[in-house]
């Protein structure tokens, strides 16, 4: 097979392949909201939850289809653009629609356990440590732009859909760890959440000024290039990181205070501790 015919039919596949898995998610999600609403017709289904997934698979098809994929290959500003997409946009959506309430609510019985088992267990709760979590989505940025790492996933096919890949899944798990609406035995509370934000938005603020300023970066394009997309990530990545602390004060209600005993009457015993998240958002 000829050279530029091999080509072609990489890229094709490589714009079939995404598309499909996303309409897949997509249909997934939607019959799963359909079972959640027939099996608890009182409760229902969120539909701002539904909106949510569908955004953020909306997000994720105009970062890995045309237009911009072709575009990131070529230029690392749409790199940069990509990566926010993929990273820290299309995460905050996913999380917000609650696949995991979603799960648990359609699951049978035995399967439910068992995922609930799973978050209670010792792994998962290392996981879902804010600092896990951080070190995973922004302090592999570091280790992305500041060794050859990153030349290296543009000349490998295979390579750079791990990068996307992680991109997606770090930039899940931290936003699941600060603002996620589903279920979290190990998160810490507000405040502590408050500081691994503050922590990510100096991360990338740093980076971005360093790659800027053309220091330890170690990218193969040219310096217009690079410093645009330092200031895509500088920018872009503060509107990322203020659109989750949004979703952190959304998703967080304080209990009621205790109030004092009365003779004769009972102290009833808070749900939740204060400063703890909610799920019904």
């Amino acid at each position: 097979m000829p050279a530029h015919e091999h080509a072609a039919g990489s890229s094709v596949l490589e714009t079939l392949l995404p598309a499909l898995v996303l309409v897949i998610a997509c249909g997934a999600y939607l019959l799963l909201a359909r079972r959640a609403c027939r099996r608890n017709p009182a409760v229902g289904w969120n539909r701002w939850r539904t909106t949510g997934f569908l955004a953020g698979a909306a997000l994720l098809g105009v970062a890995l289809l045309p237009p911009l994929a072709p575009f990131a290959h070529e230029d690392f500003r749409g790199h940069m653009a990509q990566h926010l997409l993929i990273g820290m946009y299309a995460p905050l959506a996913l999380v917000l629609a609650a696949p995991i309430t979603l799960l648990l609510r359609t699951l049978p019985a035995a399967r439910g356990r068992q995922l609930t088992a799973v978050l209670h267990s010792p792994p998962a709760r290392v996981l879902v440590h804010p600092a896990v979590a951080l070190a995973l989505s922004t302090g592999s940025l570091a280790v992305l732009y500041f060794t050859p790492l990153y030349n290296a996933t543009m000349s490998n096919p295979a390579a750079h859909w791990l990068l996307h890949t992680h991109f997606l899944l770090s930039g899940c798990l931290f936003a699941y760890v600060i603002a996620g609406p589903d279920p979290a035995p190990a998160r810490p509370g507000v405040r502590a959440r408050l500081v691994y934000l503050g922590t990510a938005i100096a991360g990338h603020a740093l980076i971005s000024q360093l790659m800027y300023g053309g220091f330890w970066v170690n990218i193969h394009a040219p310096i217009h290039q690079v410093q645009g997309g330092a200031e895509i990530m500088y920018y872009g990545g503060d509107i990322a990181e203020l659109l989750l602390a949004v979703a952190l004060v959304a998703t967080w209600r304080p209990a009621h205070q205790r109030r004092p005993a009365t003779r004769g009457t009972r102290t009833p015993r808070l749900s939740r501790p204060v400063g703890t998240t909610t799920s019904n958002w």
